[in-house]
């Protein structure tokens, strides 16, 4: 497979709509924490969307670490979603969390267990 590849259509539709829900949240976990680069909750959520890069990058290549990755990651988006660190609810916040328990529900979805069973490495 050509490493600059960003997407396998060889994958199950489960494990591709994840992927591309990973390189979505991603971009705005980068975008956000470009933003607030000042404080470590930045400079946090920069990291969690460079980890999410790699991850969505493993699941293409068929990767263990990478399938893992994407689970937790995805974890850690959801918990981070949840745990009200204001006291305002954003419609923002709002569309993260419903994009991170579909993620979740896309990862652990019995076709891609199966097919993650069968053919990562």
């Amino acid at each position: 497979m050509s490493p600059m590849r960003w997407t396998n259509p060889s994958l199950p539709q489960t494990l591709q709509i994840a992927v591309i829900f990973l390189y979505i949240s991603a971009f705005f976990a980068i975008l956000t924490g470009l933003i607030a680069i000042t404080n470590v909750l930045g400079l946090l959520t920069l990291v969690a969307g460079l980890i999410a890069v790699a991850a969505a990058r493993g699941l293409v290549r068929e990767r263990r670490v990478g399938y893992w990755a994407a689970v937790i990651i995805t974890l850690v988006d959801v918990a981070g979603a949840l745990i009200p660190l204001t006291g305002n609810v954003s419609a923002l916040r709002i569309i993260n969390l419903l994009v991170a328990l579909a993620l979740i529900g896309l990862l652990l979805h019995p076709m891609s267990r199966a097919y993650y069973r069968t053919w990562f490495r």
